[in-house]
């Protein structure tokens, strides 16, 4: 049952810059390494945007022909026989529940054995789900086009982006009566509980009771910010239009000024990003590694270059970097 509720939350400026760290980087690039596409014929071969390993030690995949699972052995199509829908988001929640987000299907949960599907009719906001996140207290959030919605296990409460600001959804007004303008693209939590929320416009931080934007200098909110994550360290880190950003103690680094799309802490503490080139047109892979991290101005190691363009960054129990690209996946050992 969706949840309206009679309030809306005006969003406020955030200040809480109390210094601005603004650094631009010189990227050195590596022989590439080599790759491995597995030796399987049945495998994603089209867009594939978020990766993820599951407690088993398996792959998980979101692409644009299915939800694909990888054993270490092979690929298998687990949705296939479910949905054809197109998928961009993938997740393991705390109950070891795999939740699959799709563009026009709504989001499917599959526990191992069977899948139960959510849509607007179960009162989720929209049926395309950008992303997927599980926060502290076991309750899931789906970034859709328009908002955000979150499943208490029960029913679902929805807020909604009008313009620069983000609101509590307010009843009489439904997703087909105005089509709001940003999709929710990425969500993390912060050490005090409070949700960061990047969008395709705006990015915001929500206390539970009100929406921030986030600002990197006066009158300068950060927009366009395609990947949040939150490091072992307590950094948050940004990518997206403004280029590659950490924030922590109140204080933000800007690490490089290139367009990045996705970031990822692996097991060792490296930093690993995918980023347009400076020249060229082209997508790289590159990892930040974790001694350069102490540093403002940390220094960048071009691993793979030369690609259309990569989505998700994902790591196995190997040690293998996984990314996704316009053709499906690839790994680097």
């Amino acid at each position: 049952m969706r949840l309206s509720i009679v309030i809306v939350l005006i969003a406020l400026f955030l200040n809480v810059s109390c210094k601005l760290k603004t650094k631009s980087e010189s990227i050195k690039t590596v022989k590439t390494q080599a790759l491995d596409l597995t030796d399987t014929l049945y495998k994603p071969r089209t867009i594939s945007r978020n990766i993820v390993e599951d407690r088993n030690g398996q792959m998980w995949v979101a692409a644009f022909d299915g939800v694909w699972q990888y054993n270490g052995k092979v690929f298998s199509n687990v949705i296939a026989k479910v949905s054809t829908a197109r998928f961009f988001s993938v997740i393991e929640d705390s109950k070891g529940r795999m939740w699959f987000g799709s563009i026009g299907a709504g989001v499917y949960v599959y526990d191992g054995k069977e899948f139960n599907r959510f849509s607007t009719i179960n009162g989720l906001l929209n049926n395309e789900v950008t992303c997927i996140f599980e926060d502290n207290i076991g309750q899931i959030w789906f970034g859709v086009n328009g908002g955000m919605s979150c499943y208490d296990g029960t029913s679902f409460k929805n807020y909604t982006i009008n313009g620069e600001m983000m609101n509590l959804d307010i009843p009489g007004i439904t997703m087909l009566d105005v089509r709001p303008p940003n999709e929710v693209t990425s969500m993390v939590q912060d050490s005090e509980g409070k949700y960061w929320i990047s969008t395709r416009g705006n990015t915001y931080i929500f206390d539970g009771k009100a929406f921030t934007s986030v600002m990197y200098d006066v009158d300068k909110p950060f927009t366009n910010v395609r990947t949040l994550i939150k490091d072992s360290k307590g950094y948050i880190w940004f990518s997206g239009n403004d280029g590659l950003w950490r924030y922590r103690n109140q204080t933000f680094e800007q690490v490089t000024n290139l367009f990045t799309g996705y970031v990822f802490e692996d097991s060792k503490g490296n930093i690993w990003t995918s980023s347009e080139e400076e020249i060229g047109g082209k997508w790289a892979l590159t990892r930040y590694d974790v001694q350069t991290l102490v540093s403002p101005t940390p220094k960048g190691v071009i691993i793979k270059s030369g690609e259309g363009m990569i989505f998700g960054i994902s790591e196995d129990r190997a040690g293998r970097i996984w990314f996704g690209t316009m053709n499906g996946v690839k790994i680097i050992h």
